[in-house]
């Protein structure tokens, strides 16, 4: 699903709510998280899931195509752990509708 998929379903789900009030809110809440994970912080959203930055340290990798040593950068990467009741969702196959 892409973000404007979510916000069309969002907005056919509450049709007292204007599209661009939906759209608006869907791309603050996306902001939101981006700026806590830029800002080094932790985003929890309880029985979905929690988005976190992790560190990953320099290393030596390879080119595929030439076998050359590559020096790759240290980097900060965001992670996302799913929280128990989506896996729960997930894993006994509950539909979504």
């Amino acid at each position: 699903m892409t973000k404007s998929e979510l916000i069309q379903h969002i907005a056919e789900q509450n049709p007292h709510l204007y599209h661009r009030d939906v759209e608006r809110i869907v791309t603050t809440i996306f902001d939101e998280i981006s700026n806590a994970l830029a800002d080094g912080n932790r985003v929890e959203l309880r029985g979905f899931g929690a988005f976190s930055v992790k560190h990953r340290d320099a290393r030596v990798g390879r080119n595929p195509r030439t076998g050359e040593s590559v020096e790759v950068d240290s980097k900060h990467i965001p992670f996302f752990k799913t929280g128990k009741q989506l896996r729960e969702r997930l894993n006994n196959g509950v539909d979504s509708e």
